[in-house]
């Protein structure tokens, strides 16, 4: 790492925030502690999340999608840890590359470890992206807070949740710790744990704690797999009765809209914005991450 400094924007989705780093050629060595230290809300910029914006040619993940997806969310959790998709952060990545110039509102295609993801810029200022289908595994799950435990949905979407319904979420706690789930064998490497409750017809609220994150303020995955999950629960299966089904899925920064089409595949559409642009100190990145 040569450079004296490096740019960085910030952005958010639902008030899930992220430090966002260009680097095309792939050319920015980010190990763990860097990232780790990027998000930390009192020592440096402060995030859930690193949004590292990479050319799908230049990364070795993502080359053998580039003749799809020009350009790899290589996305990294706030403590470092890598991570297969945030939904939230495919719209302010694509939500980036509009501000960037790179490319104009319309449909274009984001590669990143969960798949190639299709998103469409609106005009409006909203962003929708195709999230694929959801894969509902077997296995049964319980979760837990304290003395209180739930049986959750096993729901993927590219990256593991359990979704469990509850009375209030304010027992979901404080969620500072990954919530105790079992059996363990279920999730080798973690899951992002979804506490929900219904607001009203098809219209549901919810909390998480995102894994190697904490609570978050938004998490678009887990939005769409506690619609999944609520749709399963409801009896609506656009798989069973033919129709598409949209659900709206309140978080505590904000709203997204939920929908699964018959064929499974999920569309989920909620704003991205892009509040600051500038530079930090790469000496700064290098000795607190090297050093």
């Amino acid at each position: 790492m040569t450079q004296t400094s490096l740019s960085f924007l910030k952005g958010h989705g639902t008030e899930n925030d992220f430090v966002i780093v260009p680097d095309p050629d792939n050319a920015v060595e980010l190990p763990a502690t860097a990232v780790a230290k990027l998000c930390d809300r009192r020592a440096g910029l402060g995030a859930d999340g690193v949004l590292h914006v990479v050319r799908s040619a230049a990364h070795p993940e993502a080359a053998d999608m580039a003749d799809e997806a020009e350009w790899f969310m290589d996305y990294r959790n706030s403590d470092g840890s890598i991570a297969e998709m945030c939904g939230n952060g495919v719209r302010v990545f694509a939500r980036y590359l509009q501000y960037a110039g790179h490319v104009e509102p319309g449909d274009l295609a984001v590669a990143t470890r969960g798949g190639v993801k299709r998103v469409h810029l609106d005009k409006s200022g909203d962003v929708t992206v195709s999230m694929g289908r959801a894969v509902l595994p077997e296995e049964q799950v319980t979760v837990s807070v304290g003395e209180r435990a739930w049986p959750a949905r096993n729901v993927n979407m590219g990256n593991p949740h359990a979704v469990a319904f509850v009375d209030s979420l304010d027992h979901a706690g404080k969620l500072l710790d990954p919530p105790p789930f079992s059996p363990a064998e279920v999730y080798p490497t973690g899951v992002n744990v979804e506490f929900v409750v219904d607001r009203g017809p098809r219209h549901v609220a919810m909390r998480v704690h995102e894994r190697g994150s904490g609570e978050t303020r938004s998490c678009g995955t887990g939005a769409c797999a506690v619609a999944v999950a609520a749709i399963r629960r409801d009896g609506a299966d656009p798989a069973v009765t033919g129709e598409p089904v949209t659900y709206t899925v309140d978080l505590p920064g904000g709203t997204l809209t939920i929908t699964e089409h018959p064929d499974g595949q999920i569309d989920m559409t909620g704003p991205a914005v892009i509040v600051a642009a500038g530079e930090f100190d790469a000496a700064w990145l290098t000795e607190t991450a090297f050093g």
